[in-house]
C-alpha cells in the first residue's frame, strides 16, 4: 500500500513536469524535481548507493523513466559535451539491406572527423530503447534509427534530447525529428499493380517476421490495397518468424503451392525469400513466368546469379543511408540551426522477367 501511494505521487508530479521539458536534454535536477528528492540523492539512487532507501531508489528510477533522463557519460571538463561518434541503431546485420544502409552513412561520414558505430535490436523495441539509451548516454554528434515505430519508453527519450535523430527507411507515418526513407505502402502497392498488368489474378503472400517488421507489414497493406481496385484477394498467405533465408523460401514456396497448386504469383516480402522461391520451381520444373510469377523487395545484388530477372523494388538503402548520414552532418556544422527535415524518395520497380 506504502509503494503503490509513493508511486502515485511520482506519477502526478511528472504529469504536471512533462509537459515543459520537451526538446532538450534532461538534466539530473529535472528528475530530481520529479521525484521530489534533492540532486545529490537522485544522483546517489542512480548509482545505486547503498544508503539510499529503496523506497527513494525506486521514486527516483521511475522518475527517470518516465522522463527519458539519458545519464551523460562524457566527462564534465569537455566543452563540447559530445563525441564525433554518430550512433546508427538498426535491427540486425544478417542480411545484405542494412550493410548497404551502413555503407552509404559511412560515404557520407568518412570525409569528416565523424564515425559512425551501431547497435543492434534484433526487431525488438524493447532492446531498442536500451540501445538507444546507451548510446545517446555518451552524447553522439547524431544518432540514425531504423524505422518510425519505438517503443513508449525510447519516444520519451528521442524527444527529450537535443542531439540530431534521423529515422530511416520509412517515411509512412510522423518522425519524431528527421526522416529519410521511402514509401514502403507505395512499393507494396505499385508491385500489385504491375503484377496485375500481367494478368495475374490467383495471387499469394509469402513473409516473415510480418508482426515485427512494421515496415513489411506496410508494404502488405499497400499490395494488398493495390490488388483490391480489381477486387482481387489474396488466395494463399505464409508468414513465419525466422529471418529471411533462401531455403526457408524454397520450402514454403513448396508448402504454398501443395495447398493451392492453382497459384499464378507468389510476392515474396523479401528477395532472399523469392530466390528460395526460384529455386523449388526450378527444380520442381515450374515455368517462371508462364507457370508461376515471382516478385520481391530490395533488389539485392546476389539475384542478378539467377536464371530470370528477378521482379523487385529497389528501395534505395545506400541512398538512405548516405541522405541520413548528410543531415547529421548538416546539423553539427558551427553556428548552423536547421529545421527538422522529411526527405522521401522514390522507389525504382524493376519488372524483370519474373512475372
Amino acid at each position: 500500500m506504502f509503494f503503490t501511494i509513493a508511486f502515485s505521487g511520482v506519477t502526478n508530479v511528472l504529469y504536471r513536469f512533462k509537459k515543459c521539458i520537451m526538446n532538450k536534454n534532461l538534466t539530473l535536477k529535472d528528475v530530481a524535481a520529479a521525484a521530489g528528492v534533492s540532486e545529490m540523492t537522485a544522483s546517489r539512487a542512480l548509482r545505486n548507493v547503498t544508503d539510499v532507501s529503496p523506497l527513494t531508489r525506486i521514486k527516483v528510477k521511475a522518475a527517470a523513466t518516465e522522463l527519458g533522463y539519458v545519464p551523460n557519460r562524457i566527462a564534465g571538463s569537455l566543452a563540447s559535451q559530445k563525441v564525433n561518434l554518430v550512433g546508427v541503431v538498426i535491427p540486425s546485420v544478417k542480411s545484405y539491406v542494412f550493410s548497404e544502409v551502413l555503407d552509404g552513412i559511412s560515404a557520407s561520414l568518412n570525409p569528416s572527423q565523424l564515425r559512425p558505430v551501431f547497435g543492434l535490436t534484433d526487431y525488438n523495441l524493447d532492446t531498442e530503447a536500451d540501445v538507444i539509451r546507451e548510446m545517446l548516454e555518451w552524447r553522439p554528434s547524431g544518432l540514425i534509427i531504423a524505422g518510425l515505430e519505438h517503443s513508449e519508453a525510447a519516444k520519451q527519450i528521442l524527444c527529450n534530447t537535443n542531439t540530431p535523430v534521423v529515422e530511416i527507411m520509412d517515411t509512412d507515418g510522423d518522425a519524431i525529428d528527421s526522416c529519410v526513407g521511402i514509401s514502403h505502402y507505395d512499393a507494396g502497392y505499385d508491385m500489385a499493380l504491375a503484377i496485375l498488368a500481367k494478368g495475374h489474378k490467383k495471387i499469394g503472400f509469402l513473409g516473415t517476421k510480418m508482426t515485427l517488421d512494421f515496415r513489411a507489414s506496410k508494404r502488405f497493406n499497400g499490395f494488398v490495397d493495390g490488388l483490391n481496385t480489381q477486387s482481387i484477394k489474396l488466395i494463399d498467405q505464409e508468414n513465419y518468424t525466422s529471418g529471411s533465408t533462401v531455403k526457408k523460401g524454397r520450402q514454403s514456396t513448396e508448402a504454398m503451392l501443395a495447398r493451392n497448386p492453382q497459384l499464378d504469383c507468389i510476392y515474396c516480402s523479401t528477395d532472399v525469400i523469392a530466390m528460395g522461391a526460384v529455386m523449388h520451381c526450378i527444380v520442381a520444373g515450374i515455368s517462371i513466368p508462364d507457370s508461376l510469377a515471382i516478385a520481391g523487395f530490395n533488389n539485392l545484388s546476389m539475384t542478378s546469379g539467377l536464371p530470370i530477372e528477378l521482379a523487385t523494388t529497389d528501395s534505395l538503402r545506400f541512398d538512405i543511408g548516405k541522405a541520413a548520414a548528410d543531415l547529421i552532418l548538416k546539423r553539427n556544422r558551427p553556428g548552423i540551426i536547421t529545421s527538422p527535415e522529411k526527405i522521401e524518395l522514390k522507389t525504382l520497380l524493376n519488372i524483370g522477367t519474373s512475372i
